[in-house]
């Protein structure tokens, strides 16, 4: 599986899976990134999405975007189009939502860490900002 761990600042690993068919510039891109830390915040509007605005740059184009996502899905604002309210934030849904624009949809969390996900993404909501940081496996 090609894909990324997050891991939290209680050590909790979160393994997910990158779309390589469906979002393979986004996907290489964002493999360049790793490793990287940024502290989450809960999403005001979006639904069940943990998310935060200072993602590093992803200089990529549009693929595989929509505003509908799944649970577990990860998703990235690319700098362009410049009008987008999303450029620079990733967001990880770990319930339902609705981004405020579109993102490129490039990862999912595996089926046995959703529950993790699940946790990380309550204990932000009710409790606050949460330190996570991305690093990336290929098995």
């Amino acid at each position: 599986m090609k894909g990324f761990i997050i891991k939290t600042s209680e050590n909790k690993i979160i393994k997910f899976r990158l779309y390589t068919e469906e979002a393979p510039v986004t996907c290489k891109a964002f493999l360049k990134l790793l490793p990287f830390t940024r502290t989450f915040m809960h999403a005001r509007v979006s639904g069940q999405e943990i998310w935060i605005d200072n993602a590093p740059p992803l200089d990529v184009i549009q693929e595989n975007a929509s505003v509908f996502t799944e649970p577990g899905e990860v998703v990235f604002g690319p700098l362009k189009p410049s009008r987008a309210k999303t450029s620079n934030c990733m967001g990880i849904y770990y319930g339902e939502g609705k981004g405020l624009d579109c993102c490129n949809i490039f990862a999912k969390v595996v089926d046995e860490d959703m529950h993790l996900l699940k946790s990380l993404g309550e204990k932000i909501w009710k409790h606050g900002i949460r330190e996570v940081s991305f690093q990336a496996i290929d098995k």
